[in-house]
């Protein structure tokens, strides 16, 4: 399959490795992955800020860049649930009914990594290799708003030599939330404890999750406090292989 990659801001920007590593697991299963250079914010941050006439032309860019693609992949259950719930919403909303039914469209075709894998491909044992105690945050939005439920448990428990520990009070949120960090940053700080905690609890060396952004917040906070527990995108985990080590 030709599959397109959206790579998100945070992976272009401050994390590439996830982009990349989403790119090898990919091309190891077989199928060729395009990353189209005009590919920009799919813009999330806009429509969850009121700026949805901003966020405008950013989804407009989205829709004409991947709608030649018959799957699109997001290392990010928070774009892809921008892209999925918002993008026709905020066009309709704002009088472009043209853009409404393109971006419907796309967005039917573009996937979260787990919901690729699993409905899409039909895969569940990517051949990784993880010798690692590692513990799994479900973020906010693929949890609530994608439903991906047990895609990512899944794939993660078919990873050779990785050991596998529940997160107490999984569901919880870590406090991110994009802009709610920053405005919010007494009750942001709260929460994230809170995870702090939980994730220390296991023992585990990792904390993984399918959002950079999530795994930034906590990777932050545990880097603060020098626990010596790291945070790794689930991308990162399932193209690693014996040859990595």
């Amino acid at each position: 399959m030709r599959i397109a990659l959206f790579a998100t801001c945070l992976a272009d920007t401050l994390y590439p490795r996830v982009a990349k590593a989403t790119v090898r697991l990919l091309e190891r299963l077989g199928h060729e992955v395009v990353f189209p250079a005009a590919s920009t914010c799919c813009g999330q941050m806009h429509v969850n800020t009121g700026y949805q006439r901003a966020a405008l032309p950013l989804i407009r860019h989205y829709v004409d860049t991947f709608a030649g693609f018959e799957a699109i992949v997001v290392p990010s259950g928070s774009c892809t649930g921008s892209i999925r719930y918002q993008h026709a919403m905020v066009a309709g909303r704002l009088g472009d009914s043209r853009l409404a039914v393109r971006a419907t469209k796309v967005a039917a075709r573009t996937h979260e990594l787990s919901e690729l894998l699993v409905d899409v491909l039909g895969v569940t044992d990517v051949g990784a290799y993880f010798p690692h105690r590692v513990t799994y945050h479900p973020t906010c939005h693929s949890l609530r708003l994608l439903q991906v439920g047990d895609r990512p448990l899944t794939l993660l428990r078919h990873v050779a030599g990785i050991e596998l520990v529940p997160l107490p009070d999984a569901e919880s949120c870590c406090g991110f939330g994009g802009t709610f960090a920053v405005k919010n940053s007494d009750v942001s700080t709260a929460i994230l404890a809170d995870k702090m905690r939980n994730v220390l609890a296991t023992g585990a060396e990792f904390c993984t999750a399918g959002d950079s952004s999530c795994l930034m917040h906590i990777g932050g906070g545990l880097s603060r406090l020098r626990t010596g527990t790291r945070t790794v995108h689930l991308a990162e985990i399932l193209a690693s292989t014996p040859a990595d080590r």
